[in-house]
């Protein structure tokens, strides 16, 4: 259970970052100059409509798999709450009694 625990994180983390990178490689759509004089975009390394698409699905993909991991770690989360132990947990507790003025 445990293993499969932080499994679960490290990919999390890693989909995050990759979440973050790819949408800030995304461009609004005519988002550079020559878009303002309805030119195609000649900057982008896959073309006009293929960066589009590839970024898109990545993004499509890369949300599929933060939100099946973030449910899987709130199930697991969920699971594990009985078995938290406190920090507290085998001191004494002392209390004192205020002094009467």
């Amino acid at each position: 259970m445990t293993f499969l625990y932080y499994l679960f994180i490290a990919v999390h983390i890693i989909v995050c970052l990759l979440l973050v990178g790819i949408i800030l490689l995304q461009q609004g759509k005519s988002a550079d100059l020559a878009g303002a004089f309805g030119g195609q975009g000649s900057q982008t390394a896959f073309g006009p409509r293929s960066a589009a698409t590839l970024l898109t699905k990545l993004t499509i993909w890369g949300s599929v798999i933060f939100m099946v991991t973030s449910i899987g770690l709130t199930i697991m989360m969920q699971k594990n709450v009985g078995r938290q132990h406190s920090v507290f947990e085998g001191t004494k507790t002392t209390q004192s009694v205020p002094a009467k003025k």
